[in-house]
């Protein structure tokens, strides 16, 4: 119903920037909350940063000053700009989406998933 495209992924030195995106389509009423995740090596999911549908974000602690969510609701997508990289930032990184179908029923929404590998 809902399909989730990520972009923007790759490989920077540390000290670098990246600017992943995510685009949704499908049949949807409204977006909600949309979010990053990432998956360290080794380590569980966790959350990055959310923005919501009125466009109020929060970020995780280590995240913070360096990282920038954002979304564009014409385009139906989702940023996450991410700056003053770290090794430690090195980690797959995935969009998630809660969303209005059209059947008035709430749904969450994963992309697949974008490697970004920040070398020192």
């Amino acid at each position: 119903q809902v399909q989730l495209v990520e972009s923007g992924g790759g490989l920077v030195q540390a000290g670098g920037s990246l600017r992943l995106s995510c685009a949704a389509s499908g049949s949807i009423l409204r977006f909600n909350d949309m979010a990053w995740y990432r998956q360290p090596p080794g380590k569980q999911r966790e959350l990055v940063a959310v923005i919501s549908s009125g466009g109020t974000t929060n970020y995780a602690d280590s995240v913070k000053g360096r990282f920038t969510i954002s979304r564009d609701n014409v385009k139906n997508t989702v940023y996450l700009g991410m700056n003053s990289l770290k090794p430690e930032d090195t980690a797959v990184y995935y969009c998630n989406a809660n969303v209005l179908l059209r059947e008035l029923r709430r749904a969450d929404y994963w992309g697949q998933g974008t490697q970004v590998t920040v070398s020192s």
